[in-house]
C-alpha cells in the first residue's frame, strides 16, 4: 500500500458511524470491577493469614524441638572414666 492509499483507508475507517454502546455497559463494568477488587482483597487477606499461621507454626515447632541445639548421641554409650 502506498501512503495515499493508507491515508484514504484510515479516513474511511474514521468516518464510519460509531457503534452504539449498550445502555447498561458502564454499570456492568463497574459491578464487575468491584467484584474483582473484592476477590483480590479476599485472596490477599487469605494469603496473609496463611503466611502468619505458617510463621506461628514454625515458631512453635522451633521452640519445642530446638533444632539449633546439639542432640545427644544415641548410637554409642557415653564415655566413662576407667
Amino acid at each position: 500500500m502506498r501512503r495515499g492509499e493508507r491515508e484514504a483507508a484510515v479516513r474511511a475507517v474514521m468516518e464510519r458511524a460509531v457503534a452504539p454502546v449498550p445502555p447498561g455497559l458502564c454499570a456492568d463494568a463497574v459491578l464487575r470491577g468491584d467484584r474483582l477488587l473484592r476477590r483480590r482483597r479476599l485472596a490477599r487477606r487469605a494469603l496473609w493469614l496463611l503466611a502468619c499461621a505458617a510463621v506461628l507454626a514454625f515458631t512453635v515447632w522451633a521452640a519445642e524441638a530446638r533444632p539449633w541445639a546439639e542432640s545427644s548421641s544415641r548410637t554409642s554409650p557415653p564415655v566413662t572414666g576407667r
